[in-house]
C-alpha cells in the first residue's frame, strides 16, 4: 500500500467540491512519457492507495518478466475519520488513509515490453479497479 514516509502537515484541510473545477482537465502528467501503452483517466475521483494497489497487481502480472511497469500517481492527500458512535466536538479525526485526486486527462499507469493485444487486456482490467472511467493510449 501506497502513503507517505513522511509528511509536513499530517491533517488537510477539506476542500470544496465545485463540479467545473474538478471536470476542468489536467495539465500535468497527460502524455506518454515512459512506456508504450497507458492507462488515461476521462472523468475526476479520489483513488485510494488500495485501489491503486489493486490495479498495480494486475498490470503486474501482464508485465511478468519481460515487461515494465510506471505508476504515474502516488496518493498524498490523507483523508481523516472519526470512530464510529463518537459525539460531535473534541477535534478532527484521525488520518484513515490516503488518496490522489484524479483529474480528467491524467496518465495513471504505462507499460512497455509486452505485446499490445497483452497490454490491452490488463489495462482494461486495471481501469475496472479504480473509480474514474479509463481509456487506453499507446505511443504512435
Amino acid at each position: 500500500m501506497l502513503f507517505p514516509k513522511k509528511v509536513k502537515h499530517r491533517k488537510w484541510q477539506t476542500q470544496r467540491k465545485n463540479e467545473r473545477s474538478l471536470n476542468r482537465p489536467d495539465t500535468r502528467g497527460v502524455t506518454l512519457v515512459f512506456g508504450s501503452f497507458a492507462l488515461k483517466a476521462l472523468s475526476s475521483a479520489r483513488v485510494t492507495s488500495n485501489q491503486i494497489e489493486s490495479a498495480r497487481k494486475v498490470l503486474t502480472r501482464a508485465t511478468a518478466k519481460t515487461g515494465k511497469l510506471w505508476i504515474r500517481i502516488f496518493p498524498d492527500r490523507p483523508v481523516t475519520a472519526k470512530p464510529a458512535e463518537v459525539g460531535m466536538g473534541s477535534g478532527k479525526g484521525d488520518p484513515k488513509h490516503y488518496v490522489f485526486e484524479v483529474r480528467p486527462g491524467r496518465v495513471l499507469f504505462e507499460m512497455d515490453g509486452v505485446p499490445e493485444t497483452v497490454a490491452r487486456a490488463h489495462l482494461r482490467q486495471a481501469g475496472m479497479k479504480l473509480p474514474v472511467k479509463t481509456t487506453i493510449v499507446t505511443r504512435h
